[in-house]
């Protein structure tokens, strides 16, 4: 029980870390005319093209044919903005999570893991690139931690590329399965431990906080930076009198885990970048922080890009339609939490994480009868797909609604506080 929870404090920790980077990236390209016109831009012919029809589902993107991987529609550009958008509110009003809600959800609204995977990961990158303003954090980054954390990333990346790529090119059908199954066993960790957390707390205990709550540093940083491997790299310098050192090859070793979720899972790598370096690397926060805002850029960039976008693995049009309403979920939820109260933000955060568990899980059913791998009848596992798509839809429209609400009726008291 005590190794779980330090496994669910140390991903929510890191998961806290994406969202932080999150809205302040968010709100720098909010802020900036230039960049929300250059947005609207790329978005205006998009739209035009949706009222006007231009766009018929009849060439199949990604291949495959026989396993009709995904279709562009109206539909599909609109459910993307919507995504963008619950993941947003999630990420601003829950300070965790919406991340990793956003490939289950394109899966869940029709698009094939593989293509779901890329188009985040290649959003992800253009929302880093686009928030430039954030990147004089970077003044905090040590350029030997930075490098040797890359190295392995940018490694790992191709190793979670191909993973992806050839489980699709051997069997779609087991690339579906392999994705929604990640997503289900740690959706399920998170959400249920969540859970548990929001009861214990609505009963006066002592449960972890949406909002913070990370365990503190373990002996595991001492034993790692006791380990006299060459390569040895120093750091923080500034921070402690002769500094810190650690291996070269404990930090690339890191960044190849960090890599290979990346490109495996479409989340940049970032919600497991922070614990890392602080709980295991025994890294300050201060230069976490800008290896943490490199490392998002570096990774998600050379992921999408090197690993889905060159094999035709990237929805542009989608990734654009979640930008847009990502940026706009992220405001609004990162201002309700200051007529919200915290037991609720705990509690919404627990049911949207265990309605992506539930999601992803209804599909794997459907997707064992069709490898053959069980027999069930095709009227059950359907049945059973269509339970989840709707459980989460409901939770989500229906945080949605309740955030929205909440905005809207103290609209007032938001503007005197702004």
């Amino acid at each position: 029980m005590s190794f779980g929870r330090d496994v669910y404090q140390f991903l929510l920790a890191g998961s806290q870390a994406y969202a932080r980077w999150d809205l302040e990236v968010s709100t720098s390209i909010i802020k900036n005319r230039k960049k929300v016109l250059l947005l609207l831009a790329l978005a205006l012919p998009i739209f035009a093209a949706c009222f006007a029809e231009a766009y018929e589902a009849h060439e199949m993107l990604g291949g495959k044919s026989a396993y009709a991987p995904a279709f562009y529609t109206t539909t599909i550009f609109l459910a993307s903005i919507a995504v963008g958008l619950a993941a947003g509110l999630i990420t601003g009003c829950i300070g965790a999570g919406g991340g990793f809600i956003i490939t289950p959800a394109l899966m869940a609204a029709g698009v094939k893991g593989i293509l779901a995977v890329g188009t985040d990961l290649f959003h992800i990158f253009a929302k880093a690139i686009m928030g430039t303003t954030v990147h004089k954090k970077l003044g905090n980054v040590s350029v030997k931690l930075a490098i040797a954390f890359l190295v392995g990333s940018g490694a790992g990346t191709f190793v979670g590329g191909a993973i992806n790529k050839g489980l699709y090119n051997s069997d779609p059908l087991l690339s579906e399965l392999f994705i929604s199954s990640i997503y289900a066993v740690l959706l399920g960790f998170l959400g249920f431990y969540a859970l548990f957390d929001f009861l214990k707390a609505r009963k006066g205990g002592s449960g972890g906080d949406a909002h913070g709550g990370a365990v503190g540093a373990t002996a595991l940083s001492v034993r790692l930076q006791g380990l006299n491997v060459p390569p040895m790299i120093s750091f923080d310098e500034d921070l402690v009198p002769g500094g810190r050192r650690i291996s070269g090859w404990i930090v690339a070793a890191g960044g190849a885990v960090v890599g290979m979720l990346a490109a495996i899972m479409g989340v940049g790598g970032g919600f497991v970048t922070f614990p890392m370096f602080v709980y295991i690397f025994g890294v300050s926060s201060m230069t976490t922080v800008g290896t943490d805002i490199l490392q998002i850029i570096f990774t998600a960039g050379l992921a999408s890009i090197g690993q889905y976008a060159i094999y035709g693995y990237v929805f542009y049009t989608l990734a654009i339609g979640m930008l847009l309403g990502s940026l706009l979920g992220i405001q609004i939820g990162a201002l309700t939490t200051k007529v919200v109260k915290g037991v609720h933000i705990r509690g919404f955060y627990a049911v949207s994480i265990i309605a992506g568990f539930i999601n992803r899980a209804a599909t794997l059913p459907k997707k064992l009868v069709e490898l053959e791998v069980v027999n069930l009848s095709p009227g059950l596992v359907n049945g059973i797909e269509y339970v989840g798509n709707i459980v989460f839809w409901v939770v989500v429209a229906f945080f949605g609604l309740w955030v929205f609400g909440k905005f809207f009726a103290n609209l007032g008291k938001l503007r005197a506080e702004g």
